[in-house]
């Protein structure tokens, strides 16, 4: 799966403009503040009807423009196509269309156009709160078990009734029995999903791992928000006095993590930020290679300064990673020669020069 044309209309600095990309790896290179992260954070809002640098619409959207949009032709490893468009206004309102049809959510649009991105903020994925790490994990398990979504619908809607009831003291007792029955029920096949997931992806991760740096000791674990040797539905019974008080459910997979360590210490606390870096991409990398075995079509890599913190044996080591794994890549870089060298003799590379706003295919 690739993006065989990109067409993106008053997104930050970038003029409107309209790009044919290489099926592989594509490099944008420019002086900082060009716009070359403007173009990956278009195609992330294409993917996902939200932008990677702001929680906020306004700063995205070109001044004095009403909306920004971004459409894209999908090309899918069958050969067939797939047209994509996004439009998100000052009022936070967006339209996405899918081959000429509304679509209901952003989580259609994830499923046709999965991406994966690798920029200076990834590093919160170790050193961040739980969150973050939840949302890379569900990314992987949503790609791969089809009955996730379901599962995971369920586990909000009986959340929020749960929590209501915590706050209000709304439901009667066979009520607030069937709700935490319901969130019990929804909340094991989550874990399972996730467990079959993670066991999956820590022999993945270790060996693309190992290709990038020695980090003798480091291991990934899971934790899934509540006692391992206890039922989910004793753990909401002996904790309810509390969670009334505090007006939340504190147990669940609400909760779960995914624990880095070095050793007896976290991580985040030990390694260098090259080392973070060079673990976050093995993560993100063994994430795509699980998503080739799901058929489901390769994920799309949006890689933003990849020469950041890396010396050239490890930028070497990284680009010949994304190059196997046979997908479309967006690299931004200063210095386009950093990167020109890393690839196989027939992978397609494609060089774009990005200037004041403007991206001009190098020739």
């Amino acid at each position: 799966m690739s993006l065989s044309r990109v067409t993106v209309t008053a997104v930050r600095n970038l003029q409107a403009v309209t790009l044919s990309p290489s099926p592989r790896i594509n490099i944008l290179y420019g002086a900082n503040g060009s716009g070359k992260t403007s173009l990956l954070e278009a195609i992330y809002l294409l993917g996902l009807a939200r932008s990677f640098r702001s929680q906020r619409l306004q700063p995205v959207i070109q001044y004095e423009q009403a909306a920004c949009t971004v459409f894209a032709q999908v090309a899918h490893a069958d050969g067939g196509l797939c047209n994509l468009g996004v439009s998100r206004d000052r009022q936070g309102d967006f339209s996405i269309r899918i081959d000429g049809q509304n679509a209901r959510s952003a989580a259609q649009l994830a499923e046709v156009l999965p991406l994966q991105l690798i920029n200076p903020d990834s590093f919160r994925l170790l050193e961040g709160a739980p969150k973050i790490r939840r949302q890379f994990l569900d990314w992987g398990v949503f790609h791969v078990e089809p009955r996730f979504l379901g599962a995971w619908q369920r586990l909000q809607k009986a959340l929020r009734q749960r929590n209501s009831w915590l706050r209000h003291g709304t439901l009667d007792g066979p009520s607030q029995a069937a709700w935490d029955r319901e969130l019990s029920l929804a909340s094991d096949e989550i874990d399972g999903y996730r467990r079959a997931y993670i066991q999956a992806l820590k022999p993945v991760f270790e060996k693309v791992l190992r290709e990038l740096v020695e980090l003798d000791g480091l291991t990934l674990s899971y934790y899934r928000g509540w006692d391992k040797d206890r039922e989910l539905s004793a753990v909401l019974a002996g904790s309810l006095l509390r969670d009334q008080q505090l007006g939340h459910t504190q147990a669940g997979p609400q909760r779960a993590d995914l624990r880095l360590r070095a050793g007896a210490h976290n991580a985040a606390d030990i390694l260098s930020r090259g080392q973070q870096k060079l673990v976050v991409c093995a993560l993100r990398i063994a994430q795509g290679h699980l998503m080739g075995q799901a058929k489901r079509g390769q994920c799309i890599y949006l890689v933003d300064d990849l020469p950041s913190e890396l010396d050239e044996q490890h930028r070497r080591a990284l680009c010949r990673l994304l190059d196997e794994l046979d997908c479309q890549v967006f690299i931004t870089c200063v210095e386009h020669e950093l990167l020109c060298n890393g690839w196989r003799a027939d992978t397609p590379v494609a060089l774009f020069h990005v200037e004041q706003g403007r991206i001009t295919p190098w020739e």
